[in-house]
């Protein structure tokens, strides 16, 4: 990422945290702007090649007041809520077009023993991401601040494996997700080192559509833990591969976003870009 991408990435997502720490009172473009020191023009157009959408509608999109007023009123449910702060607009879902594997036994004990990973990184609408994958599919993906710190945390999960510098299909695959039609996307196989727990998890997230949320309980229901929320949480938690695996839809009951592993602006700014992308299809 270019010097000056970086500067503008940082002046968006700063943008974004004000929003999300000050939505009730429903900030101008002309405040937002003057927050990350750009003239309201320049900032709406940069806002809006970032995010996908202006400003305004992003404000619209990540409302927390209003999802919060919804739910407490009346016994709706999360997808209600969504729908009315305009978080709606497709069935179509990640597995749809997701393939995932578990890796075998040994490969999960073995720490990676025998695996050859690929890795690269490349950019996304919420900054650089770094991508590897086995010659079976992507085994992680992660946002990337720095290149170092990341590759040295993609190396802790796979100790044993062989590395390579290197571009694949399946990481180019991948990457078009931010920059294609989802329906005319190839398949993307997914090649996961996680428990049978943690497996069940992840497929349930790839269930939730995009534009839409769950919640904690909702997923343990779905694989038929109720009781195991607080696990549901762990596992959720250590999802490795960041946007494809959509644990960014995942939200509190109480309608709160909560945390995300790689920050609670991006997830904000995930959540908004993907309702913004829901909208847009017909």
């Amino acid at each position: 990422m270019t010097e000056q991408a970086q500067l503008n990435y940082h002046r968006i997502a700063e943008a974004i945290g004000h929003i999300r720490q000050n939505f009730r009172q429903q900030p101008s473009l002309e405040e937002l702007a003057e927050k990350v020191h750009m003239s309201p023009f320049h900032f709406q157009r940069m806002f809006t090649e970032w995010a996908g959408v202006s400003p305004k509608k992003f404000l619209q999109y990540v409302s927390l007041a209003h999802a919060k007023q919804v739910l407490k009123a009346r016994e709706a449910t999360l997808f209600d809520a969504a729908a009315e702060t305009g978080l709606s607009g497709t069935s179509r879902l990640h597995d749809l077009f997701m393939k995932m594997e578990g890796m075998t036994p040994g490969e999960f004990k073995n720490g990676g023993e025998h695996l050859r990973i690929n890795y690269s990184f490349g950019q996304s609408p919420f900054g650089q991401i770094l991508v590897a994958s086995t010659p079976k599919g992507i085994c992680y993906m992660s946002f990337a601040e720095e290149e170092e710190t990341a590759l040295a945390v993609l190396q802790q999960q796979f100790p044993r494996a062989q590395f390579s510098a290197a571009a694949d299909a399946f990481q180019q695959d991948a990457l078009q997700i931010f920059t294609h039609d989802w329906s005319q996307l190839p398949q993307i196989k997914l090649h996961l080192k996680g428990t049978e727990f943690q497996l069940k998890v992840w497929e349930a997230l790839l269930k939730i559509p995009m534009g839409n949320l769950s919640t904690y309980g909702s997923i343990a229901r779905q694989i038929n833990h109720a009781k195991a929320s607080r696990a549901v949480g762990t596992a959720i938690g250590s999802n490795p591969v960041a946007f494809l695996i959509p644990c960014h839809r995942v939200i509190q009951s109480s309608g709160v976003f909560g945390g995300y592993m790689w920050g609670p602006d991006r997830k904000t700014a995930i959540i908004g870009w993907e309702a913004a992308k829901a909208n847009a299809l017909p």
